[in-house]
């Protein structure tokens, strides 16, 4: 017996034309020189085309990569649409990444066109020796691009001055490549993760349900989240999908401008880093001038896991829910998320804020289990904790042509390296990391990677680099050296400058004479943590 189901495909432009057809009044709303530049849903959708056909005369067609270096933008937006509708790969860089790591996924991922914000392009001037497979760079912006050794160089509006905003997208299979992100959350190059038209519409789905952020047409969204980091958590697309007022933070933009941004588009919904809601917090403690957020109602924190005081703050001071989830690139990225169930609604404020500080329950398709070090699994007990491995159909199933996919995938399962206990509720809480990873203002950090750098300087014996609290960010890398002959913190900040970026460079060099070490003779991280913890707190008894 077979079913007598349509077999229609899951495909982005379904998304858009749901956009244009139900919601073509709705605004997208973008912050520039001078003030907010509008547009409405259906103005979108010519615009998303005419891109397509633009891009189409450079030369891009199906499986053709397309990648972007840009900012929160209304033109980068439009690429979200226009790239993977017309059959190519939307490839939306990190913006953070070190010149290296950006020659690199750029090289790996094929792009063959870059559309990069202005600011960009002298990154790109750096490396320009190793884009062989780049054929054409357009710069977002109006007018003229600025002056630059790359070339063929197109400036974004002329491009599509004469480009055609009827054009038809096709019918592609669901499983067709939609989109790539590289993930640098562990050691070694940057590996990258491939999207699909039918995994990117299932997470839009998830994203408008209840018990997720719930994405409504009624709201109007601040997206703080770079658009070149995870695709800003995926809500773009969740947003054509409700046809929900759209607002972009525009080029640079500070924390005063987020402020700025939801009094002036009366925005009820906020999604950031967690390091951008302290950021935001001090600006409004710091009384440089008078903010209405009486539209704001919930602030979506992400990256890592907000601190409870920070939760209490904006609930008690200007009224905000601060909500959390837990997700990474290989899962789209989300993958659990906190709210309160049913049985939680009589709790006291203090049990409230305890449960909203989990990083809340898996979504619904995304299955989760937590095993051990042999594997065998743990029960949801909220005392056993274990490796996290999770599978839903917006979870990756291997990297981007690269060979450490067998060290994460196996058995139907992503092995997520994070370290977590679940209760009997299904509630998840991160208890640690397996790989000793920094997380510094959402971004990750490999510590395995500065140590081997600083261990390649000619004086230094030993290095471990650990995390350690900071009020802004939340975590900071410290380097401890055993050095042979004297060094200075500028010398190896200069040292370990060429080879990363600025946000991974370690704070502060702590320089002993020995690493301590566990009984096996590894660098024992556990203990520093501990010392420099304290030493952060005021106690100096114990520091290394």
């Amino acid at each position: 017996m077979e079913s007598l189901m349509m077999d229609r495909p899951l495909q982005l432009k379904s998304l858009l034309w749901r956009a244009e057809r139900l919601f073509g009044h709705k605004q997208i709303i973008t912050r520039c020189d001078g003030g907010y530049r509008r547009y409405s849903y259906t103005e979108y959708g010519r615009r998303v085309r005419r891109l397509a056909d633009a891009l189409a005369a450079l030369g891009i067609g199906a499986g053709d990569r397309v990648g972007t270096l840009g900012w929160n933008t209304d033109q980068h937006y439009e690429a979200y649409f226009a790239v993977p509708c017309m059959g190519a790969v939307l490839h939306t860089i990190n913006t953070r990444f070190s010149p290296e790591q950006i020659a690199y996924v750029i090289g790996h991922a094929g792009d063959r066109v870059l559309l990069v914000s202005p600011e960009q392009l002298p990154v790109l001037e750096q490396i320009r020796d190793r884009l062989s497979s780049v054929k054409a760079f357009v710069v977002f912006g109006g007018g003229r691009p600025p002056e630059t050794g790359l070339e063929p160089v197109y400036g974004y509006e002329e491009l599509l001055a004469d480009a055609d905003e009827n054009v038809e997208f096709p019918d592609l299979d669901e499983n067709s490549p939609a989109g790539m992100c590289y993930s640098s959350g562990t050691t070694g190059d940057p590996k990258g993760v491939v999207y699909s038209h039918r995994s990117t519409v299932l997470h839009a789905l998830m994203l408008c349900l209840h018990g997720s952020i719930g994405v409504a047409e009624r709201e109007t969204y601040l997206l703080v989240t770079p658009m070149s980091h995870v695709n800003s958590w995926g809500m773009p697309y969740a947003c054509a999908l409700q046809g929900a007022t759209l607002v972009l933070p525009g080029v640079q933009p500070r924390p005063h401008h987020y402020l700025e941004a939801i009094e002036h588009a009366r925005v009820s919904v906020c999604v950031a880093a967690v390091t951008v809601g302290l950021l935001m917090r001090h600006e409004l403690e710091s009384g440089h001038r008078a903010y209405d957020l009486e539209s704001l109602h919930t602030l979506w924190l992400g990256g890592q896991a907000p601190p409870v005081s920070e939760m209490r703050w904006w609930q008690r001071v200007h009224g905000v829910h601060v909500c959390q989830g837990w997700g990474m690139t290989e899962a789209s990225p989300l993958l659990t998320f906190t709210s309160l169930t049913s049985q939680f609604a009589d709790l006291d404020d203090d049990q409230r804020f305890h449960r909203l500080g989990t990083q809340g329950q898996p979504m619904p398709l995304v299955e989760i289990k937590l095993v051990d070090d042999h594997d065998r699994e743990l029960p949801w007990d909220g005392q056993h904790a274990g490796e996290i491995l999770v599978r839903a159909p917006w979870v990756a199933r291997a990297y981007y042509h690269n060979p450490r996919s067998a060290d994460s995938f196996g058995g139907g399962w992503f092995r997520t390296g994070d370290v977590g206990v679940i209760d009997q509720s299904g509630y998840l809480s991160l208890v640690d990391r397996v790989k000793d990873l920094i997380k510094s203002g959402g971004e990750w950090i490999s510590s395995v990677d500065l140590e081997n750098a600083l261990m390649g300087h000619p004086a230094v014996r030993e290095a471990a680099v650990v995390a350690t609290p900071d009020p802004v960010w939340l975590e900071r890398p410290v380097a401890v050296v055993a050095a042979d002959s004297p060094l200075t913190s500028d010398e190896l900040t200069a040292f370990l400058r060429a080879k990363f970026p600025k946000f991974w460079l370690p704070d502060r060099f702590v320089f002993v004479e020995e690493v301590p070490k566990t009984g096996v003779g590894k660098f024992d991280k556990k203990l520093l943590r501990q010392q420099l913890t304290a030493e952060h707190n005021g106690d100096t008894r114990t520091a290394p």
